[in-house]
């Protein structure tokens, strides 16, 4: 069993690997980093016209950083959306992904937090930089081998 995505991939010879299928049956599909700029195009093409959300997340201490997007299908008159989740694994050392943000421009602040958080650079996103934490702040917090500074700057606690 595969999504429609997925076998749309497979026919038109695109790399992707399934990871399976979640409770809802909503198929998660592994994409390259260098592919993920021409396969989002292909995915809004094909009707994937919402970005639901992004996140990222440390897969192991010292392994890989992932990005994870969920795709909605929204059609009028259909009740029950088509939906499909990406995830796109990005090497700690030098975590660089293409942006999606000329595709759905609702991952700006997304793909800006997975940047603060976890140090992931989206290629050609127009404003990358800090979005919660201060420009001066160093490191990735959310980084499981992130070393929590011993002290933190309290400003204007009164």
């Amino acid at each position: 069993m595969q999504s429609h995505l997925s076998a749309w991939l497979i026919k038109h010879e695109l790399v992707h690997r399934s990871l399976g299928f979640d409770y809802q049956g909503i198929e998660t599909l592994q994409i390259k980093p260098e592919d993920w700029d021409s396969i989002a195009v292909i995915s809004y093409v094909y009707g994937y016209n919402y970005l639901r959300s992004q996140c990222a997340y440390d897969v192991a201490p010292g392994g890989f950083l992932a990005s994870v997007y969920h795709l909605t299908r929204i059609q009028y008159g259909v009740d029950q959306p088509e939906e499909v989740c990406i995830k796109v694994f990005a090497s700690r050392k030098n975590p660089r992904i293409p942006s999606v943000f000329w595709v759905w421009r609702s991952a700006d602040f997304q793909e800006r937090e997975s940047y603060d958080m976890l140090g992931i650079s989206y290629d050609n996103h127009p404003r990358l930089k800090r979005i919660l934490m201060p420009e001066s702040w160093i490191g990735w917090p959310l980084r499981k081998d992130y070393i929590t500074p011993n002290f933190y700057e309290i400003q204007d606690a009164h």
